[in-house]
């Protein structure tokens, strides 16, 4: 058997405290970007696909990233007392990404699910949107979900919006492969109706000056959020602070109206 010599010893105890060290200072788990970490690197890194407009895209001149999200992105970031970086990437591999610390959030449009939660940690939501009925300018006697009895109601096909219109006995659905066919078909009316949903059409409304307008409040909700990696609550905890705060004095309103020219749900 080999003998070790004090110094060995000695050389080995080192490393073992060492080892101890390191294990405690990560916690032995995963490493996350906590809100002091990003603070100390001065960059709130955000994943999106870049080319979903009106809530993320590339503007006109090709060098900034522009809309909805980016706008809320930005203030966050602002509030949080960095800068950021946005990370163009495709819809399939948004929440790899995160897992891989591509970037530290999502803002994205991405909807709240029981899959998803287990992949990811969900901020409160910073969008509530759904579908909603759109009529010509002159009509005024549809308002709600029941209204569309006995009415011709055109919507896509294989949507939740053709499952909200034929929930209801009596409406005349017809289901349509483009919301551009169905929209035409209301304009020029050979509908007395359609479903779609409320943020697309804000903001179609109001840039294309449509003779259209959106009558209903949301028929069935869909919650938005951003999404953190999993197990990093104090990230979630700071942006719902900022977005509370966001909402608390009316930032948030004043973005949501400069895209979509309508009042949002979440106040």
């Amino acid at each position: 058997m080999k003998r070790f010599s004090f110094l060995a010893l000695a050389m080995l105890w080192m490393l073992f405290l060492v080892a101890c060290g390191s294990k405690e200072t990560d916690g032995g788990g995963e490493k996350t970007e906590s809100g002091d970490g990003l603070k100390k690197a001065g960059v709130l890194r955000v994943g999106f696909e870049g080319t979903y407009r009106p809530f993320n895209f590339m503007g006109d001149d090709n060098k900034e990233y522009e809309g909805f999200d980016v706008d809320i992105s930005n203030e966050l970031a602002k509030r949080m007392g960095v800068e950021t970086e946005f990370v163009a990437t495709s819809w399939d591999s948004l929440i790899g990404g995160l897992k891989s610390d591509k970037f530290d959030v999502i803002i994205a449009q991405m909807t709240v699910t029981d899959e998803r939660k287990k992949s990811v940690e969900f901020t409160d939501p910073y969008v509530v949107t759904g579908s909603v009925l759109i009529t010509r300018k002159d009509t005024d006697n549809i308002t709600k979900l029941e209204d569309i009895k006995g009415k011709k109601v055109g919507t896509g096909t294989g949507t939740t919006f053709a499952e909200v219109a034929e929930s209801v006995d009596g409406a005349k659905v017809t289901l349509y492969k483009t919301v551009n066919e169905y929209l035409q078909d209301l304009i020029n009316g050979r509908l007395d109706v359609i479903i779609n949903d409320q943020l697309l059409m804000s903001y179609n409304i109001k840039e294309e000056e449509l003779p259209v307008k959106i009558t209903s409040d949301i028929l069935n909700e869909d919650e938005i959020a951003m999404a953190v990696k999993k197990g990093n609550t104090e990230l979630v905890e700071r942006l719902n602070k900022e977005l509370a705060s966001m909402i608390e004095d009316g930032t948030y309103e004043e973005i949501y109206r400069k895209w979509f020219d309508s009042d949002p749900v979440i106040k």
